[in-house]
C-alpha cells in the first residue's frame, strides 16, 4: 500500500455497531489547492481493496477533476490497509478482533476531516465508484446541506440481496482455508485468497467480456493467464482480515438505516437535495442499471446515465479508455450545472 498520504487521528472514535477505536486513523490524500473562499472542494472516497492511488486515473489537468481548479480530497476506506484496518491496528482491535465499521462510520470520520480539519462547509461534488458510490449516497443522505452534487458510479444506495450472495461467497471462500485459523493466521491464507480472486473474477467482468476475450486488451493471451496475472495479482498481497472487514462494511451498506429514516429507502432517497447523476454500468453484475433507475425515481431531480459496454463492474476502474472518457465526461457535465440542475 502507498505511503504518500496524510493521517488524521480521531481519538476515541465510537463506532455505530459498538466498539471504539483509540484512535481511528483516517488516511487521505489531497490534490490541488483549496481556494480562498473554500468553494472548490471535491470528495472522492475509495472502493473495495483500493487506496487513494486507485482514484488517480480520474484526477489530472486533462480531466474534469483538474487540480488547477478543484481541491480533490480522497479519503481511504476503513479496512483498506491504509486507514485503520485489522492489519495495522494494535491490540485489542487487531486482526479478527477489529470491530465492524459501517459506511456511516466512514462518512462520519470524513465529515470531521472535511469540516474540522480542512475547514470546508460545502462540497461542490461527492463522487465514487462501487464502495465509493455507497459512501457518496450516504454523504448525500446524512449531510444534504453540504453536498451540492453527487455522482455515484457503479454503485447503489443499498447493497441488494443478490450482491449479498456474492459477498457471502467471497467470505466463505476465504475463511474456509485451513490456514485462516479464525483470523489468527501465522502465514497468509494464500489458497483462500487465490480462490477468493477467482470467485471475484466471475463477477467483476461481464459474460460478454469473457466471451469476446476482451482480457487480451489488458495484455493477457489466455484466460488462465488473466485469472492469475490480473485477479490473483490484485488480491494476493492483501491482508485477509482487511478483505473481510471491507466485505462486512459493503454487505451492510444501506442509506435507509440512517437515523431518522426508519428503514424507509424511499424516504432516505427523497431527502437528497444534491444534484444527483448516477452512472451504472450496462453489464454490471453487482449493481445493474435497473436498480439505479429505480432508486433515481425517488431522488428529487435524480438522473441516470448508463455507461455502455461489456466491462461490467470494472467499467468504473478506468482501465478501458472508452469507459474512462464516458465517466470523465459525466463528471464534467455535472460540474458545469448549477445546483438546481441548470447549466
Amino acid at each position: 500500500m502507498s505511503t504518500d498520504h496524510e493521517i488524521l487521528e480521531l481519538p476515541d472514535f465510537a463506532l455505530e455497531q459498538g466498539g471504539t477505536l483509540r484512535p481511528a486513523r483516517l488516511a487521505y490524500k489531497t490534490y490541488g489547492r483549496l481556494n480562498a473562499d473554500r468553494t472548490n472542494a471535491v470528495l472522492f472516497p475509495t472502493w473495495f481493496a483500493g487506496d487513494h492511488r486507485s482514484n488517480e486515473w480520474l484526477i489530472g489537468e486533462d480531466r474534469a477533476l483538474d487540480p488547477r481548479k478543484y481541491f480533490v480530497i480522497v479519503p481511504n476506506l476503513f479496512g483498506n490497509g491504509v486507514s485503520s484496518s485489522p492489519s495495522n491496528t494494535p491490540a485489542p482491535h487487531d486482526a479478527a478482533d477489529f470491530p465492524n465499521v459501517t459506511i456511516r462510520d466512514n462518512v462520519r470520520a470524513q465529515h470531521v476531516l472535511v469540516t474540522e480539519h480542512l475547514g470546508i462547509e460545502r462540497l461542490e461534488l461527492v463522487l465514487g465508484c462501487s464502495m465509493g458510490a455507497l459512501q457518496t449516497y450516504q454523504w448525500a443522505v446524512t449531510h444534504p446541506e453540504m453536498v451540492a452534487r453527487a455522482l455515484p458510479f457503479c454503485g447503489a444506495p443499498k447493497t441488494s440481496p443478490h450482491n449479498v450472495v456474492f459477498i457471502e461467497s467471497l467470505r466463505a471462500t476465504l475463511t474456509l482455508d485451513a490456514a485462516y485459523r479464525d483470523g489468527r493466521y501465522e502465514a497468509p491464507p494464500l489458497a483462500g485468497i487465490r480462490a477468493f480472486s477467482r470467485v471475484y473474477a466471475g463477477w467483476g467482468f461481464s459474460q460478454a467480456f469473457y466471451g469476446e476475450e476482451t482480457y487480451r486488451q489488458l495484455g493477457f493471451t489466455t484466460l488462465e493467464e488473466f485469472l492469475t496475472g490480473f485477479w490473483e495479482a490484485n488480491f494476493i498481497d492483501q491482508d485477509a482480515n482487511d478483505l473481510l472487514a471491507m466485505l462486512w462494511t459493503w454487505r451492510h451498506a444501506d442509506v435507509s438505516a440512517t437515523p431518522g429514516m426508519d428503514g424507509d429507502i424511499k424516504r432516505a432517497l427523497g431527502s437528497i437535495t444534491a444534484e444527483t447523476l448516477a452512472l451504472p454500468a450496462e453489464k454490471d453484475l453487482y449493481f445493474p442499471p435497473e436498480d439505479e433507475i429505480r432508486a433515481a425515481q425517488h431522488i428529487p431531480g435524480g438522473r441516470v446515465r448508463v455507461i455502455p459496454g461489456i466491462w461490467g463492474h470494472l467499467t468504473g476502474g478506468g482501465a478501458n479508455p472508452a469507459d474512462a472518457a464516458f465517466i470523465d465526461g459525466a463528471v464534467r457535465d455535472l460540474l458545469a450545472t448549477g445546483t438546481d440542475g441548470r447549466g
